[in-house]
C-alpha cells in the first residue's frame, strides 16, 4: 500500500469518531448548546394529582362561614392540583350558611361533605340514622374565639367567667371589671348563624341564654364596625377575623384573673403601627391549649360506603398533609399535626 493512502485511511479513522462524538453532543445539547427544556406535558406529568384515594367527579359541598378563608385560599390549590376532583359551594337554600345548616345539607343528602366549626350534636346524628347512615367528624385545625374591643378600652382582660356574664346580662359596666364608668354593649350574630355562636353559648355560657342587653348583628364585619365606632361595644369572633384587625384589639382572656393570655404574639402591634403590620395569632399558645377558648374545626362526612364519603374523607386527609396544614397556617389557623 502507497504511503499516500495509507495517509488518507489513517486521517478517516482519527476523524470518524471525532464526528460521533460531535454529533453525539449535538443531539444532547440541542443546535443552541444548551440543555433542552422539558415539554409542556412533561411538566404537567410531573404536578400531576397525587392525593390518596381521591374520585373524580363534582361534589357539592359548603357549611360554616369560618371557612371562607380556607375555601378562598386552601381549596383552589387542591383544584388545580386535582383537577378531576371538583368542588362546588353550595349555599343553604334557605336561612343563612353556617355549621348547623351545613350539617343539615349534609343529612338532606344535599352536601358530599361539609365544613364545621363545631362538632355535630347527638341529634344530628339520629337524624342522619334515620337516612340510612351515620356522621363522621375529622379534625383539621386548631380555631380560637377572641374577643374585640374597642381601641381606647383599658383593661388588662377578661376571664371567661367575666364574659359570661356580660353577655348573659350579669356585668353590664366596664367598671364592674376594672375599666371606666363605661356601659357594655355586647354584640352578636343570631344563634342561627352558626356553628361559632352555638360553641360560645355551649362553652362560655355554659347553654345560658343571652341577656336582654345583647344586641344581634348581621356579620362580623358589621359588627366589628360597630365596636370601632362604639367605645363600650364588645364582639367575640373567629381568631383570624379579629387579631389581624386595625380597626379593634383583641382582649387577653384567662380562666383566672391572674393570669391572662393574649389571643395574639407579643408585643401587641399599635393601631398606629396597623396595616404597616398586623397582629399575628398566638398559635403556641392555641395549640397547648394554655389560651382558654379553642376548638377544632371539623370536615364532616357521611359514613355510608358511598363516593360522598370516599370524597370528604379523602378531601380531610389531604388538609391534614404537609401541605394542607401548611395552607391552613397561612390562612390563620394554627396546625393540629
Amino acid at each position: 500500500m502507497s504511503e499516500k493512502n495509507e495517509t488518507l485511511i489513517l486521517f478517516f479513522a482519527s476523524i470518524i469518531p471525532i464526528g460521533l462524538v460531535l454529533g453525539g453532543l449535538w443531539f444532547v445539547f440541542g443546535k443552541g448548546g444548551s440543555i433542552s427544556q422539558p415539554t409542556t406535558q412533561q411538566l404537567n406529568s410531573s404536578n400531576k394529582c397525587d392525593v390518596t384515594n381521591l374520585p373524580e367527579g363534582t361534589f357539592n359541598y359548603g357549611g360554616s362561614t369560618t371557612w371562607a378563608t380556607i375555601r378562598r385560599d386552601v381549596d383552589p390549590v387542591l383544584q388545580q392540583k386535582c383537577p378531576k376532583f371538583v368542588l362546588r359551594y353550595l349555599d343553604p337554600p334557605s336561612g343563612k350558611p353556617g355549621s348547623g345548616t351545613g350539617i343539615k345539607m349534609l343529612i338532606d343528602n344535599q352536601l358530599a361533605f361539609s365544613q364545621s366549626s363545631r362538632s355535630f350534636k347527638p341529634e344530628e346524628n339520629q337524624a342522619a340514622q334515620q337516612k340510612g347512615f351515620s356522621l363522621k367528624e375529622i379534625p383539621i385545625a386548631i380555631d380560637g374565639i377572641a374577643i374585640a374591643v374597642n381601641h381606647n378600652l383599658n383593661i388588662p382582660g377578661l376571664t371567661v367567667a367575666q364574659i359570661k356574664d356580660i353577655y348573659t346580662g350579669k356585668i353590664t359596666n366596664w367598671q364592674q371589671v376594672g375599666g371606666v364608668n363605661l356601659p357594655i354593649t355586647p354584640l352578636t350574630r343570631p344563634k342561627e348563624a352558626g356553628g361559632t355562636v352555638e360553641f360560645f353559648i355551649e362553652n362560655v355560657l355554659e347553654k345560658e341564654s343571652f341577656g336582654k342587653n345583647v344586641q344581634y348583628i348581621g356579620t362580623t364585619t358589621e359588627a366589628l364596625r360597630k365596636v370601632d365606632a362604639n367605645p363600650g361595644s364588645i364582639y367575640y369572633a373567629s381568631a383570624p377575623e379579629v387579631v389581624p384587625q386595625c380597626t379593634v384589639k383583641s382582649l387577653p382572656i384567662g380562666r383566672t384573673n391572674t393570669k391572662f393570655i393574649p389571643p395574639y404574639k407579643e408585643p401587641q402591634v399599635s393601631r398606629s403601627e396597623c396595616p404597616a403590620k398586623l397582629n399575628q395569632l398566638n398559635a403556641e399558645m392555641f395549640r397547648s391549649g394554655e389560651y382558654p377558648i379553642t376548638r377544632n374545626l371539623f370536615v364532616i362526612v357521611k359514613q355510608n360506603n358511598q363516593i360522598d364519603q370516599q370524597a370528604g374523607e379523602a378531601y380531610a386527609n389531604w388538609l391534614l398533609t404537609p401541605q394542607g396544614q401548611q395552607l391552613l397556617e397561612k390562612t390563620g389557623f394554627v396546625r393540629i399535626k
